[in-house]
């Protein structure tokens, strides 16, 4: 079942519900899948591959979003923030743990042949595309450089 479907479905239980935060971050996640799905010379189908880049960018934005505001004192915005947050990860991949993630970039360090933090930009575009949607971008940078650095 497609990203598109899934989505139409919990946005139709949200109406039912009368869900109104969740209704708001699903119609969105729907909007965004639309807007990519009509841009130019898309077919108008998605690849999984292209929805989860899609729904990552989403909550990552969600997540600056709810880190500023944290910031800022503003408990009302952040609330907001972190329950859309909670809705677009539903439909995300499960996250690695801190364990597994050390793991899976210590075997790409492997791969790639790194020696010390010198190799930081291969090891990474290397840990980007294995990664893809199951940790944040900026989790993965902060371990390949405590690894590579010896921490």
């Amino acid at each position: 079942m497609s990203l598109k479907v899934k989505i139409d479905a919990a946005i139709k239980s949200a109406m039912l519900a009368k869900e109104q935060t969740r209704l708001l971050a699903l119609r969105s996640i729907k909007s965004l899948i639309l807007l990519e799905a009509t841009k130019d010379g898309n077919t108008g189908d998605l690849s999984e591959e292209s929805e989860m880049k899609i729904l990552n960018k989403a909550a990552k934005q969600r997540r600056d979003s709810l880190e500023i505001f944290n910031q800022q004192g503003r408990a009302d915005l952040a609330e907001k923030e972190h329950a859309e947050l909670s809705v677009i990860e539903e439909f995300l991949p499960k996250q690695l743990s801190a364990e597994e993630l050390e793991a899976k970039i210590k075997e790409v360090i492997a791969q790639v042949g790194a020696t010390g933090p010198a190799d930081m930009g291969k090891v990474m575009g290397a840990a980007t595309k294995a990664l893809a949607g199951l940790a944040d971008g900026k989790v993965v940078s902060e371990s390949v450089k405590r690894i590579l650095a010896g921490g």
